[in-house]
Formats: structure tokens, C-alpha cells, sequence
């Protein structure tokens, strides 16, 4: 049944058929125009919200001033990215919009700036604030989460999520982090033209249609292991692991050159924390001129760091998205995938069959610096949210 179910949705996904819930639209980079196209691919529908992920190629101040004009009675959240998820799966080079029907949902998006030096309790009271007046204001939408977007180079994201996450209760959350292709250079959020760095967007969101939050991992812990014994963790950076030189020790575990270490050895061999019960990436950016390893989320002394092994992606993403179906296929999905991950699927040859699951499952989104579920910011995983229609009928 699960293997009809991808012949039953396979789709041009910009023909918006009848049993989505969002309404879905692209755009190369090169069009000229690319919110006015978008708007005119998404419909006449009105919107609650309009997110777009923004290619770096494109201008996107442009983008952002050009969605203001056409989209001026709808919320409309922006951030740059590391790689598209469109019509086809994988991509790059393009502007992915997606509407959420008013009919279905009601938004709150909140603009969070100075991440760096965060005031948490103003902030976490207006978070709770915004929630309970948009789960009053709601009775009909029973389903609600949030969907964070943040500023990929602020460093700050695992302040942010453990900080904001008390403040919406039982909402569940997921996002990811803006990026830059693998230039590391510049990542942007936006929240109604208003274009920020050091910032994150969190829109509150509730919904009549069953929503449902996940966050999957392919990498399975080994018994290979090593200490932080030097860090800077205001930088993210490890500067020794069992006392020695951090670039060189974390070569000599994993097998490599330490002159050779680059983006494909940091996906292929990870490296995890043992949080609570479950292991969490914490992966690695790149090597600095000190031979220090620069991390994509929060590193400590005396953290314990085990090298994971990868699993095959393409058979665990399929049973995954089976797992999400279980109940009935999902209408939608949206989906924050990190970098590292793509990078992964390059290296191994498997973009093309990724892709296909991707797109056979509507799965829509971006590729992150880095992905946010609960309180906690982790790397290396797809976090995102499946919907659902009621009646099974209309799927």
C-alpha cells in the first residue's frame, strides 16, 4: 500500500492538486520578477502566511521588498538558504514559496532580534503572550506548532531554542537555520520586509488540520570516542581533543589525512553528545588556520564526543516517510534538511534517489546550517512538519 501511495502522489507539484493543504510554488533565481511569479504560481487563495527560502544567489533584499508589494495583507517570512527542497527534491538555484490557506491556519510570526545578547524574560513573555491569545482567538484549530527560523552565523541558536522553548508549552517546535551554500559568508532572516542579522523569526501557528512534528537521523553512534580538552565555546571552536592538537586528533580516530580533512569527511564521519537518552550531532563547520575544528553548534570542555557511522540514507528517509504515512499519507510536508546531509547524499551518489522521495512525499523546504526540534539546536537531521487531512478521502 505504501509503495501505491508514491505512484498515487507523484505530481507536478506546482499544478497545486486538490489534495494538498499548502499551496507550493518556485522560481529560478534568474526570473526578473520572482515574487510576482510566485504569487501568481501560489493562486488566489488568501494566506495567512507566506514563507520563502531564498536562494544566495539571488538578491535578497530584492526578493524581499518585491514579496512586500505582492503579498501586503499577508504575513510573509523570509531566510536565505543552503539548498532548496522544490518540485524535484534537491536543488539549487531557485526561490521556494509556501502559502498557508487561511482557511486552515492562523499565524503569529514574531521577529527576534540581538539574538546574541538575548533578554530572555521579555522575550519569553511575549512568546506567551502570542500563543495564548492565538490558541484563544482559535477554538476551531485545534492543532498547533512553531516554526523557527534563525540566523545561521549568530552562533546563537542553541541559546535561543532552550530559551524560547518554556514559552510555548506543550507547542511542539522545529525550523532550521538560514544559510549560504557552503560560503559561510552571510545568512538573513526577514519578517515583513524588515531584514535582519544576528535575528530569528518564530511564527506561532494553529491549525485545522492535524499537524504532526518530526525530527529524523540516519547516524548510528560507534563505540569510538574522545574529549574536548580545550574549546572556545562563545566561537563554537575546539581547540584540543585528548590534549592534543584538535584537527590532527579527530584525523587520527576517524582514519584521515590531517591535511585532507574537508566538508565530505566531516559528513561521513560526525561526531555526537549523549543527551538524556539520545545522541545528538554536533557537527563540525571546518578546520581554521590554527588547526582548530570550528563547530556548527554549542561545544564544551569535557564534552564527550562519540564518532557516528552513517546509515543508508536513502532506505532510512523511505521508512521514515513510511512511519509519517502510517495513518494515512501526508497532504504536505515541510522540511528543514541539514547541509550536511546533502553534502553526504552528494558524496555517496544518492541526490537522485533522495530527491525522488522527497518530491513523491511532498516534502518541501530548505537546506540549513542546522536544524532546531524542542529545545534543543542539532545538526545533521531533518526536522519538519507533516500534515494531515481529516477525511481520509481527500487524500
Amino acid at each position: 500500500m505504501l509503495a501505491d501511495a508514491g505512484t498515487e502522489y507523484a505530481r507536478a507539484r506546482n499544478g497545486h492538486t486538490q489534495c494538498e493543504i499548502l499551496r507550493t510554488a518556485q522560481v529560478p533565481w534568474t526570473n526578473t520578477a520572482p515574487a510576482r511569479h510566485l504569487k501568481s504560481e501560489l493562486g488566489s487563495t488568501p494566506f495567512s502566511l507566506v514563507a520563502l527560502f531564498v536562494t544566495p544567489n539571488a538578491d535578497f533584499a530584492k526578493v524581499v521588498a518585491e514579496a512586500e508589494q505582492c503579498f501586503p495583507d499577508t504575513d510573509v517570512v523570509a531566510c536565505t538558504t543552503a539548498g532548496e527542497i522544490g518540485n524535484s527534491g534537491y536543488d539549487d538555484g531557485l526561490i521556494v514559496a509556501i502559502g498557508f490557506p487561511d482557511t486552515g491556519f492562523s499565524t503569529t510570526p514574531v521577529l527576534i532580534e540581538d539574538i546574541q545578547e538575548l533578554h530572555a524574560q521579555p522575550v519569553i513573555d511575549r512568546i506567551a503572550l502570542e500563543r495564548l491569545a492565538l490558541q484563544e482567538g482559535n477554538p476551531d484549530m485545534a492543532h498547533g506548532f512553531a516554526f523557527l527560523v534563525v540566523d545561521g552565523l549568530s552562533l546563537s541558536e542553541d541559546t535561543l531554542a532552550a530559551t524560547i522553548s518554556p514559552a510555548l508549552r506543550d507547542m511542539p517546535i522545529f525550523g532550521g537555520s538560514a544559510g549560504d551554500g557552503i560560503d559561510f559568508s552571510e545568512t538573513l532572516v526577514a519578517l515583513n520586509g524588515k531584514i535582519a542579522r544576528n535575528a530569528a523569526v518564530l511564527t506561532l501557528m494553529r491549525s485545522k488540520h492535524r499537524a504532526q512534528v518530526f525530527s529524523l537521523d540516519h547516524l548510528v553512534p560507534t563505540e569510538q570516542q574522545m574529549v574536548v580538552t580545550e574549546a572556545d565555546p562563545d566561537r563554537r571552536i575546539v581547540k584540543s581533543i585528548n590534549a592534543e592538537p584538535a584537527a590532527r586528533e579527530y584525523a587520527r580516530i576517524v582514519g584521515k589525512d590531517p591535511e585532507q580533512l574537508d566538508r565530505f569527511t566531516f559528513a561521513s564521519h560526525p561526531v555526537v553528545v549523549r543527551i538524556g537518552g539520545s545522541h545528538h550531532v554536533r557537527a563540525i563547520q571546518q578546520v581554521n588556520d590554527a588547526g582548530e575544528l570550528v563547530f556548527f553548534s554549542a561545544i564544551d570542555e569535557g564534552m564527550v564526543l562519540t564518532v557516528a557511522t552513517p546509515s543508508n540514507m536513502v532506505e532510512h528517509l523511505r521508512r521514515k516517510m513510511e512511519e509519517l504515512s502510517q495513518d494515512g499519507a501526508p497532504a504536505n510536508i515541510i522540511g528543514c534538511d541539514c547541509i550536511l546531509r546533502r553534502i553526504e547524499a552528494e558524496q555517496t551518489q544518492m541526490s537522485r534517489e533522495l530527491s525522488d522521495i522527497l518530491s513523491t512525499h511532498r516534502v518541501t523546504g530548505f537546506s540549513t546550517y542546522g536544524e532546531q526540534i524542542g529545545p534543543l539546536h542539532v545538526n545533521h537531521t531533518m526536522s519538519g512538519v507533516a500534515f494531515y487531512h481529516a477525511d481520509p478521502t481527500q487524500k
